[in-house]
This record gives C-alpha cells, structure tokens and sequence, in this order.
C-alpha cells in the first residue's frame, strides 16, 4: 500500500471500510453495506471521460475474469453527476456501478480520506474489502499515474482465499 498518498481519514488495511449510500448512473442508491458477503472493489476516479480514468475502466472492462473469478463488486466513484455517469458508461459499455458523489461534493471521497480540496475531485483511490467489509488492500496513485490490474489480481486473489495482501 502508499500509504503516504492516503489521507488522515483513509480507512487503514484491517479496518471497516466506512459505509455509504450513493447512487449509481440508473439513480438506483447502491448502499455499501448491502454487498456484504462477497469482495468489493471501491475505486475512486477523478472525472468521466477524461483520458487515465477511461482507460482505467476501459481495462477492468476488458479484463472481467479476476473480477468475476471472486465474485467481486465493482463500485467505481467519482465527483461525477449520475447524469454523466450514465452517458460515460453508455459510451464505454461499463456493466459495473458508477457512483456520483456528486453532493454533498465528494462526501464519500472525503470519508476514504481520497477528496483532493484543491481539485474538486477524488483522487485515483483503490480499497480491495472483503466479504466482511474490511479493507484489505489500498493504494492511492499519483496524479497522472494509472492503477495496475496486475495488483488488483494478486489483492483479489489474496481477498478471496483470505489471506491478508
């Protein structure tokens, strides 16, 4: 984990994840605590359709199996309207939920200790929970700096045969 990048706020690894309710590009209220009993991946991204972010998605999209292979949620989360949310997964073909933490203005992104203030936006914040709701694995990335699915890979794996990553 960098630990470095994460805010005072971010939820440690052993942790809770701090719940939420937020809703998803159908307006549809995706609580966090409601998925419990399986993994679930938080990742926080700065804005639709800009171009890291996209590819990001792009590339989970793309490459299900270590997603699907767990049985894990994906719930990825920007400062974004459900509106723009909506078109951006309509464009890009996103089955997972995108949530819009759009108001109160990056509430949950604050929480998760990923709100850069300066920006208005969520920092490129990934937390791996287990079927419990602990955080097993975290990591915020420099700006600029796309996520690994590599890592995701080896932080599923080790989420779902309960070994702490």
């Amino acid at each position: 984990m960098s630990d470095s990048m994460l805010g005072d706020a971010a939820p440690a690894e052993g942790q809770e994840a701090p719940d939420f309710e937020l809703p998803n590009q159908f307006g549809e209220p995706v609580r966090l605590s409601s998925l419990r009993g399986k993994p679930v991946v938080v990742l926080f991204f700065p804005f639709a359709f800009s171009g890291i972010c996209t590819s990001e998605l792009c590339e989970i999209r793309d490459n299900w199996a270590p997603f699907a292979d767990v049985d894990a949620h994906v719930l990825a989360v920007s400062v974004d309207s459900k509106f723009a949310l909506r078109a951006f997964a309509e464009a890009e073909g996103y089955d997972f939920d995108l949530l819009a933490d759009f108001w109160p203005h990056g509430e949950v992104a604050r929480r998760f200790g990923v709100f850069d203030e300066g920006s208005g936006m969520a920092l490129r914040g990934t937390f791996i929970l287990d079927a419990e709701g602990i955080v097993r694995y975290s990591i915020v990335n420099p700006r600029g700096q796309a996520r690994s699915l590599a890592e995701y890979r080896e932080a599923l794996a080790a989420v779902s045969a309960g070994v702490r990553s």
